[in-house]
């Protein structure tokens, strides 16, 4: 059983490092605010989710694992909201939005 939680922690933690490594490579690869920022939103949670679930494998005590489950709540709720206001000031701020990408509907 030790060996089980040991294996699933590290399969959870290497995948949720690996999401992270992709969302450097895609930030660094896109040149436009939003796209980076659509990979960054997309990749943090996933990522986050992921080393969470691999640490309660590792955490034997239950107000740890309820709190690393709290963790994941958290940016669940904050980065789609912080994503989203961070994109509506670059939409409604940049002068040059239709040079750089189509939009659709802007007001």
């Amino acid at each position: 059983m030790e060996l089980f939680r040991l294996i699933a922690g590290t399969v959870f933690l290497v995948c949720g490092l690996f999401i992270f490594g992709v969302a450097v490579i895609g930030l660094f690869r896109f040149r436009y605010v939003l796209n980076r920022v659509h990979v960054a939103a997309k990749c943090d949670s996933l990522a986050v989710m992921l080393i969470c679930i691999g640490l309660m494998f590792y955490a034997g005590t239950l107000g740890a694992i309820l709190k690393l489950l709290l963790v994941i709540v958290l940016v669940w709720l904050a980065n789609p909201v912080a994503s989203h206001l961070i994109c509506k000031v670059e939409v409604e701020t940049n002068e040059h939005l239709e040079e750089e990408c189509e939009v659709e509907g802007r007001p």
